[in-house]
């Protein structure tokens, strides 16, 4: 059976960190949630163990994709733990809609939504903590999009907590520049002492992303887009950007910003979900992302 299944964006609606690892990790404190937007990816069980990726990636090899990785990781995983289980294979397609170096977690959704979605054609049985454990390997992220719900998250993002933030409306707006993750968390100038607190406490406080100031700083057109959307609504850059998003209580107001935007903002409207659409999907819920 062909399915095709949803990889949903993230946000960081705050991000804060708190100091850094003697292997160059970085402890924080940030939330989570979902976007009821994101990539959709096909998936074509096979009868045999081939796992290919139809749809190339600009400057990603195959064997390097991390949808690929997810589902050799979970071939091999199987293989070890339920013997009798063959022919385990997949062709898999990909609408990429989000962004590479966005912020937005496309990658890790990706590679999670592959665990979801294998872990179902192939008949596996696994729990999603045990898909969680697994994909952390292939990204600190990951563990989130396979629980599928929003979470107030420690450690380097893979301890999770529950967490019901208002599920507003979002302007998410792209600069146009792809973001290394490596770059930002190497940088010598960025804040690292932020104080570690409660829950309760960072929920009472300003949202703040300790990643912005430097990322305003180093890239000219992330400082330009956040200056422009702060005239009409909070904003914020989304884990170490490039997007940026702005808040809003309704679709309408959001899509009016976004309406009169400069012609250089590339952006679109999608509602913060604490529900993972991919999970909803599962469940059997008719999911329709936003275009």
């Amino acid at each position: 059976m062909t399915l095709t299944w949803p990889s949903p964006a993230k946000l960081n609606l705050f991000l804060y960190i708190t100091g850094r690892r003697a292997d160059g990790y970085h402890p924080l404190q940030t939330l989570f949630q979902f976007l009821d937007y994101g990539d959709e990816i096909t998936i074509t069980p096979r009868q045999d163990n081939e796992i290919r990726l139809l749809t190339p990636i600009t400057g990603v090899e195959h064997d390097n994709n991390l949808i690929v990785r997810a589902a050799r990781l979970l071939q091999s995983y199987s293989d070890k733990h339920h013997a009798g289980i063959a022919h385990k294979g997949a062709d898999i397609h990909i609408n990429k809609r989000l962004p590479m170096g966005g912020g937005l977690g496309g990658g890790s959704s990706n590679a999670a939504t592959v665990l979801i979605a294998l872990n179902y054609h192939w008949q596996t049985g696994f729990t999603d903590e045990t898909l969680a454990t697994l994909g952390v390997s292939l990204g600190a992220d990951v563990p989130v999009f396979v629980k599928g719900h929003a979470a107030f998250a420690e450690g380097i993002g893979e301890i999770l907590h529950m967490a019901e933030p208002e599920e507003k409306w979002y302007l998410v707006a792209h600069p146009g520049v792809e973001i290394s993750t490596l770059r930002v968390f190497t940088d010598p100038e960025l804040k690292r002492d932020t104080p570690i607190r409660p829950l309760a406490a960072l929920l009472k406080a300003p949202y703040v992303n300790d990643c912005e100031s430097l990322v305003r700083k180093r890239f000219r057109k992330v400082e330009q887009l956040l200056s422009w959307l702060l005239e009409y609504a909070p904003s914020r850059l989304t884990g170490t950007g490039a997007c940026v998003f702005s808040e809003f209580e309704s679709e309408a107001s959001a899509r009016k910003v976004l309406n009169q935007a400069p012609e250089w903002l590339q952006g679109f409207v999608a509602r913060g979900v604490n529900n993972s659409p991919l999970h909803s999907f599962r469940s059997g819920i008719p999911v329709l992302l936003n275009q």
